[in-house]
């Protein structure tokens, strides 16, 4: 009985070990994030990308930095695919730039001033 609660035991920390060595660790990122100012921005981005990216496990919207911070699971996305989140949340994200339809509905808040569009390209 001992011999074979030891062999259990035994196989069960094998099992858990191995385990341990599948879970990938999340990756943390800073996104450039400008024009998420306030908290109506903040709310938006960080409860619209996780529904939209599997595989974020969390989203911190610094507006005093003008900063994003993403952790998340590199074999289940990437920083291309978040960035592309929260240009399609209507904000600038590093040198992704917002979604134009979804940019016109935010608050004014969130908004640029003209002298921060880009007048070459007709971007936001």
């Amino acid at each position: 009985m001992i011999k074979q609660f030891t062999l259990g035991l035994i196989i069960s920390m094998i099992s858990t070990s191995a385990m341990a060595q599948v879970t990938p660790k999340a990756v943390r990122v800073n996104i450039s994030t400008p024009d998420a100012i306030c908290d109506p921005c903040k709310a938006k981005i960080e409860a619209l990308v996780p529904r939209l990216i599997d595989g974020v496990v969390k989203i911190t919207v610094q507006t005093r930095q003008k900063i994003t911070q993403v952790q998340y699971y590199p074999d289940r996305t990437n920083v291309e695919e978040i960035k592309t989140a929260i240009s399609n949340a209507g904000f600038d994200a590093d040198d992704v730039l917002a979604n134009t339809e979804v940019y016109k509905k935010l608050p004014d808040c969130c908004k640029k001033t003209a002298d921060q569009r880009n007048p070459k390209s007709g971007k936001l």
